[in-house]
């Protein structure tokens, strides 16, 4: 492990820094907030235990198709990744064993999610055609489609972004438009046509505010679909602290993390990177470190103290009744 080391952004401190693998291409936090999974570009999974900096258990992996998408059941026991070649696979956390794989296409699968309720996995997937994009929802016990193919628009290369509503009554895809869909029906309820080249989405727990990344960070007010903060800030992954009052965004190259007050929407610092780049981020429970995963194979830790509290943001994180990550 490297020394704690001053950031450039003196309002930022790298914690300390971590050689887990050869090269972090996705990194997934587990709802327990101590451990994330990191899958290599070489097709490893590693479970990695934040709070004692250490992996759990052996590396597993899937070298047969490269992995494009991953996400956590709710209860944290599960993963579903999306391959390149359309197939969804459900993985055991604990044994790294395939549960259940699901039909193949010929197109590439971008992006999955489970409904809150743990029954069903909605994918997003690319087609071969510019404008082709589709997403399915599967139910999770039997493999059965439930809805879909549904015709999405993907957009070129952003591919289709897919995010279950928190109350599990809506999916929002994204593509060359952001798109509301009725999650159990499937009928279209809002398109968002000043809502494009979405690439990643997330909503807050409370169902209120849908968030959407790509060349632009756009805040959607869900009571009436009105945008409510458009930033012309180009970013490939968004994830949200755990108060939901931070907003973090990679930029395309991967060498900036990008964070916002969501409260204020302006930006409250800057996170620069190795000229390899963050691919994947995650902040510790209490909001007060954030872990970038970076193609170089290393974990970066940030101590945020000193953005949070130059934001009038320190207070309100430090009062929370949980621990951080060391």
């Amino acid at each position: 492990m490297d020394a704690p080391a001053k950031h450039k952004n003196s309002a930022t401190v790298l914690y300390k820094k971590i050689k887990v693998t050869y090269s972090i291409k996705h990194m997934l936090r587990l709802p327990d907030g101590q451990r994330i999974i990191i899958y290599s570009w070489y097709g490893q999974f590693r479970v990695w235990d934040l709070e004692k900096g250490m992996q759990v258990g052996k590396e597993w992996g899937d070298k047969e198709f490269d992995v494009m998408a991953m996400a956590s059941s709710p209860d944290g026991k599960t993963v579903a990744t999306g391959n390149m070649n359309g197939a969804v696979k459900l993985w055991n956390i604990d044994t790294g064993k395939v549960i259940k794989e699901w039909t193949r296409h010929i197109e590439r699968l971008e992006s999955v999610c489970w409904s809150p309720d743990g029954g069903r996995v909605v994918s997003g997937i690319l087609g071969l055609e510019d404008d082709h994009g589709t997403f399915r929802v599967r139910d999770v016990e039997n493999g059965k489609t439930i809805l879909g193919p549904i015709h999405c628009k993907a957009g070129g290369l952003n591919g289709v972004a897919v995010c279950y509503s928190p109350d599990g009554k809506m999916i929002a895809t994204g593509g060359f438009w952001l798109k509301i869909w009725d999650a159990n029906t499937g009928e279209l309820l809002k398109t968002m046509v000043n809502v494009i080249g979405v690439m990643c989405l997330t909503w807050t727990s409370d169902g209120k505010t849908l968030i959407a990344g790509g060349s632009h960070i756009r805040k959607c007010d869900t009571a009436t679909w009105t945008v409510v903060l458009d930033v012309l800030a180009d970013s490939t992954t968004i994830s949200l602290s755990p108060n939901e009052r931070i907003l973090a965004s990679t930029s395309f190259s991967g060498k900036t993390v990008q964070l916002w007050n969501l409260e204020t929407n302006q930006s409250i610092g800057t996170l620069l990177h190795p000229e390899d780049g963050a691919r994947s981020m995650t902040f510790s429970t209490d909001g007060m470190f954030f872990v970038t995963g970076c193609i170089d194979g290393h974990l970066y830790t940030w101590d945020l103290s000193a953005i949070l509290k130059g934001a009038g943001l320190l207070s309100d994180i430090v009062s929370l009744d949980t621990h951080h990550f060391r």
